[in-house]
């Protein structure tokens, strides 16, 4: 099985499009209550759902950049505003942090081959 996408929830389409758009990703459906993005690298997407109703989405989406400092100081010149600056974790992540318009909360991130194989990687079992 492969993820196919996630579908965050919105308060306002044309300020959260405007948002992904800024931050590097291809747009590939456009209607008034539904978004989709294609991400620059690999075959994944994402996409934003309109929501009439007062929500709170506790979720949180990541995005892999190997070059994560290059792409947080291109962001802050854009006037992308950070939670956090991307910071060294103790699970061998590196993380900054930011929110949407609409307050979901994204982690660009880079890992390497801890994302996979971290040292307390579990034995697979059948």
């Amino acid at each position: 099985m492969e993820l196919n996408q996630v579908t965050l929830p919105v308060n306002n389409m044309d300020d959260a499009v405007s948002f992904y758009l800024k931050l590097g990703f291809t747009q590939i459906v456009d209607t008034p209550h539904y978004a989709r993005f294609a991400c620059p690298e690999g075959d994944s997407s994402f996409s934003l759902s309109l929501e009439s109703d007062k929500f709170e989405n506790n979720s949180v989406i990541y995005f892999e950049h190997e070059h994560l400092d290059e792409l947080y100081q291109h962001l802050l010149q854009q006037g992308i505003q950070f939670v956090q600056p991307p910071t060294e974790q103790s699970y061998l992540w590196k993380e900054a942090i930011l929110k949407d318009p609409s307050g979901n909360k994204i982690k660009l991130y880079w890992a390497g081959e801890n994302r996979l194989n971290p040292p307390w990687k579990v034995e697979i079992r059948a």
